[in-house]
């Protein structure tokens, strides 16, 4: 006979963000009474300090065997309440958090009285669950001590120098021929002014004298097996060898592309018309001139390829904002003024913008050109500029919403359209390493707060523009927070994996492979039980994700954790009558 439970259930106010629209005292009545429950308490911030402390006391004086606390979403805080309940002498996996703010006070900021009573169905359909818990303990693998790193442009070379400096063994692959991506076309790089390729050139040699990093040019990851603390990789160089490595861990720096305008696209295509990248290749080679002629009025126009709608010209959007175009676009301008005074030249600048996002300290750089003459005039997206060719020149018609609602014609010798960046395509490698993309395209981390470079694949990081339109400075920040987190764990020399995974029922099973069809992450192989073959959970890959589950047509896989003696119990729990 199974013993009675204890159970600890603590319910928050979230400082008004559930008990606004929540009744929490309510929500305690309605289910201190449920079978097992041993403490009812609400608290202001369950997560605060003195909170936990008590919370800790009642475990410990009150005996308590399952905690559940009841306060917002389990991103941000389990690993809160798993460690205050370890320091309670709690296993921490008999902890079940129920998420009353983000599922029901959010949900339902109209109507309290029907929030509260939803509330007491979750709070019991977790005391549920809890009563169903047993102790787990996290599963220990050992990492090896080399560090993989793909993309080897700026981001991608700091985290490499970053890494060998802890005394890892590193390899960096890049798949063009030379290192440095895309600052060896930059030139000069704002806003300090710094010399891309001399940048890329000085990380370059600090990378070839560094005995811990072998570097493969003109190299792809084409296979990994394997999983966190010990990848077995296969990098193909030249088109012809192909290297075995073995690694503890994996940093994804493949950087970006810049967006590709179409044919006509405000007149690209034009005598004239040309990107950021070309006219910034323009000052570099200390020009001022077109087709022969100086150049007297340049004409830039941002949001090219960003902040779209979805239209039939355009039917795959770019509907974000690039964040890095309008600073690229004001730098450029400040580099072009210094140019006019070097040349002893002038030359009239017009930016036609639709906001312009200096954030931070980078307004400094609008303030200068605004300081230094280049004029703004702000556009509609409704009514965006059109670019046409005049009689010898370029025509900009473009309506100044802050001025007024009359069109101005601007006469262009050139027409620099800002162009934003877009994901890298990387088919080859995405289909290797399954590393799942956003709405946008670009990589995706865990949580863009919490875990900002980590990604579902234990093991495998995300770094640089390859998550994001970034600068280059974020993108060197981000690389570095990648090699804090990578770093960490193959210098600890272990990590510790949730134990909340997929479990065989080998006397049910009678290997049929539906199991292993629909895993995504391969965490199925088949072995032999007895005198059968069976299916057999590759412990450190498997992520819990449950698509094994339904597939089953014995009903022999569980998850630990949500199994379905568990699942049941909460759909039974839930559905009993709430008085409130």
């Amino acid at each position: 006979m199974a013993l009675k439970r204890r159970i600890g259930v603590f319910v928050c106010h979230c400082g008004g963000n559930i008990s606004d629209h929540v009744d929490v005292e309510k929500v305690v009545a309605g289910v201190e009474g449920e079978p097992g429950v041993a403490v009812a308490r609400t608290h202001m911030f369950t997560c605060s300090d003195s909170s936990q402390q008590e919370m800790i006391d009642q475990i410990v004086d009150e005996k308590l065997d399952g905690l559940v606390v009841a306060s917002c979403s389990p991103k941000l805080h389990m690993f809160t309440f798993r460690g205050m309940s370890e320091r309670a002498g709690l296993n921490p996996y008999q902890y079940v958090h129920v998420n009353l703010r983000e599922q029901c006070s959010w949900a339902h900021t109209d109507d309290k009285g029907g929030a509260t009573e939803k509330g007491i169905h979750l709070v019991r359909a977790g005391i549920a669950k809890c009563a169903l818990t047993r102790p787990l303990h996290a599963l220990r693998v050992e990492t090896q001590p080399r560090a993989l790193v793909v993309g080897a442009g700026i981001a991608g070379m700091r985290a490499a120098l970053a890494l060998a400096d802890m005394g890892l063994a590193v390899f960096l692959v890049e798949r063009e021929p030379e290192a440095g991506g895309w600052a060896l076309q930059a030139g000069k790089m704002g806003p300090e002014a710094q010399h891309g390729p001399d940048v890329a050139a000085r990380l370059g040699s600090r990378i070839a004298a560094h005995d811990n990093i072998m570097l493969y040019t003109g190299a792809e990851l084409i296979e990994k097996s394997g999983s966190i603390g010990d990848f077995n990789v296969k990098v193909r160089v030249s088109d012809e060898d192909v290297v075995d490595l073995n690694v503890g861990a994996i940093v994804v720096a493949t950087g970006f592309d810049t967006y590709q305008p179409r044919e006509g696209e405000y007149g690209w295509g034009l005598d004239g018309v040309v990107d950021l990248k070309t006219f910034r290749q323009m000052m570099a080679d200390g020009k001022l001139e077109h087709g022969g002629k100086a150049l007297r009025d340049v004409v830039f126009l941002y949001c090219v390829g960003s902040r779209q709608s979805k239209s039939e010209a355009c039917p795959a959007p770019n509907t974000y904002c690039s964040r890095y175009c309008c600073t690229a676009g004001t730098f450029a301008a400040t580099t072009l003024h210094a140019l006019e005074e070097t040349l002893d030249q002038t030359v009239n600048q017009y930016h036609l913008y639709r906001d312009i996002r200096t954030y931070g300290h980078l307004e400094m750089v609008y303030e200068q050109a605004r300081r230094e003459g280049a004029l703004f005039v702000r556009w509609d997206p409704e009514n965006p500029p059109v670019v046409e060719q005049g009689d010898d020149r370029l025509c900009v018609k473009t309506v100044d919403t802050l001025a007024g609602s009359d069109t101005l014609e601007i006469g262009a010798d050139l027409v620099v359209l800002v162009t934003g960046m877009r994901p890298r395509e990387n088919d080859q490698l995405n289909s290797v390493l399954k590393i799942p993309e956003s709405k946008d395209g670009f990589y995706n981390e865990i949580h863009i707060k919490l875990r900002p470079v980590e990604t579902v694949i234990d093991g495998v990081f995300i770094a640089g523009a390859s998550q994001g339109p970034k600068t280059l400075a974020e993108s060197v920040a981000s690389s570095l927070a990648a090699v804090a987190k990578a770093g960490g764990l193959l210098m600890k020399g272990y990590v510790d994996l949730e134990p909340l995974i997929a479990k065989i029922d080998t006397d049910k099973c009678t290997w049929c492979d539906a199991c292993l069809k629909a895993c995504p992450y391969g965490a199925i192989e088949k072995t032999v039980c007895g005198d059968k073959e069976v299916a057999l959970v590759i412990a450190s890959m498997c992520k819990g994700e449950g698509g094994c589950v339904p597939v089953c047509p014995h009903d022999a896989i569980d998850i630990e954790g949500f199994r379905d003696d568990q699942i049941r119990a909460m759909i039974d729990a839930s559905l009993k009558e709430a008085v409130v």
